[in-house]
């Protein structure tokens, strides 16, 4: 493709640098993420702990509408239903300690999927 396409911001690279300009068919112009992002150690640390949190509280409410589709079809005993319940309750208060010492609500981690809506389900 062309160079005047594509904006990269740099000199000589196309006719306008300005990334709001249209490209083809109406469509926004591209422009090239600098070398190097600017990011802070303690911003990184703290996506990383949504994301790692975020993957567990999905992990957490699957395996807990698992548990619910086995207790209503009585593939469990007694034992197992106390003891699965336990498990979840005790998962569940150790997200929202997590989520609590972090500052983070079940909002910070309901990431945004664009079309597709969002990652966790509406409770």
């Amino acid at each position: 493709m062309s160079d005047w396409l594509w904006n990269t911001g740099a000199p000589g690279t196309g006719p306008d640098p300005d990334p709001v300009l249209q490209g083809l068919h109406g469509l926004p112009r591209r422009t090239v993420l600098p070398q190097r992002l600017q990011t802070d150690a303690a911003g990184v640390e703290r996506d990383l702990l949504k994301l790692v949190l975020t993957i567990i509280e999905l992990v957490r409410q699957l395996m807990e509408k698992q548990a619910l589709r086995r207790v209503d079809e009585g593939d469990l005993t007694d034992e197992q239903v106390e003891g699965l319940g336990n498990g979840l309750m005790a998962l569940e208060e150790a997200m929202e300690d997590l989520k609590k010492r972090y500052d983070l609500t079940t909002e910070d981690l309901n990431i945004d999927l664009g079309p597709l809506g969002t990652l966790l389900p509406e409770r």
